[in-house]
């Protein structure tokens, strides 16, 4: 009969990757956290820095791809301001990915009492990677609109990934159950698709407009005016749901009031940069703050939607909720 696997078979391994893995935490530790903030700050930060290059015309600043020219890996003199800020846009990207990877690594013990930290860091690994690839075929293709589009997408939803990541971070590990008022929760999830719809008609519409990237790239084809407008319909229904929504949340004192007010916030600062974007012909400065404020409300409304539901909350004082809420 064959052995049963041996329970001493990590004492096979070398005494350095022994240690190693003695280092790492088996527990949320503040090496866990600060990294975790850390992938979670640069994912922000690299859409920042992807919206300069294309604000500024930098978008075939390395005209190749992995390669920064056909004789280079990095951006020579001759290449410009426009070569330094496409190629600092690639070596951000590496940096995200080492923070990623760390973040793996800080886990791996942990990998199975806190499985949901361990899926999460890994999702966030693999989707810089395939980003890296998806910014490859960007500049193959001489900046495309509509891969340009999914390229920022795919962006904010790492965001969103990384921000669920540091929500259960904090929480313990094991069952969790709904916090607030099944209608609630359905109101919070339809907020949630309108703030989805409205990311996408931003892209389409600055997919339309002059910020190209380059200035021999395509525009997708669409009435960037009427666009505008379209854009602007779900982003002031959003508004509306999510001021319902925080109305709400406080006057029931739900746990996901002060997010749901974040939120809000972020929609009023957003709302306000879009009016004066669209008043005095799409200033690069305040385009590049519109494309991070997206990404941090997708954030904060990833907190909001996780939040409804809490570590170890009964469900009786949840049908007390709902029962006083229907008799109001």
């Amino acid at each position: 009969m064959p052995s049963a696997p041996s329970s001493t078979a990590p004492s096979r391994l070398p005494s350095p990757v022994r240690r190693f893995v003695a280092w790492l935490p088996a527990d949320v530790d503040r090496r866990v956290r600060v990294f975790a903030w850390l992938s979670f700050v640069a994912e922000v930060l690299i859409i920042g820095t992807g919206g300069a290059v294309r604000l500024t015309g930098s978008g075939l600043g390395c005209p190749t791809w992995p390669r920064c020219t056909p004789d280079s890996l990095v951006n020579t003199p001759e290449m410009g301001i426009h070569g330094i800020i496409e190629f600092g846009n690639r070596t951000l990207t590496g940096l995200v990915g080492i923070l990623a990877l760390a973040v793996v690594v800080l886990v791996w013990r942990m990998r199975h009492e806190r499985r949901v930290l361990f899926v999460l860091s890994l999702v966030v690994l693999a989707g810089i990677v395939a980003q890296a690839l998806v910014g490859g075929v960007t500049v193959l293709t001489g900046l495309n609109p509509f891969i340009v589009g999914f390229h920022y997408v795919a962006s904010v939803s790492l965001v969103a990934v990384c921000a669920a990541f540091l929500v259960f971070m904090y929480q313990p590990a094991g069952p969790r159950a709904r916090a607030v008022p099944r209608w609630f929760a359905g109101l919070v999830h339809a907020t949630t698709g309108v703030l989805a719809l409205t990311i996408v008609f931003g892209v389409l519409t600055t997919g339309a407009g002059p910020h190209s990237g380059d200035e021999a790239s395509v525009r997708n084809g669409f009435d960037a005016q009427v666009l505008e407008h379209v854009h602007a319909w779900p982003g002031y229904a959003l508004f509306v749901l999510t001021l319902a929504v925080v109305v709400i949340a406080w006057r029931l004192r739900l746990p996901v009031r002060r997010w749901a007010s974040a939120l809000l916030a972020v929609e009023l600062v957003q709302i306000a940069i879009g009016l004066y974007q669209a008043r005095n012909g799409l200033p690069e400065l305040a385009v590049g703050a519109h494309m991070v404020l997206a990404a941090l409300a997708a954030a904060t409304m990833t907190v909001v939607v996780l939040r409804l539901k809490q570590p170890a909350i009964a469900d009786e004082p949840i049908r007390r909720r709902e029962t006083a809420s229907a008799r109001r």
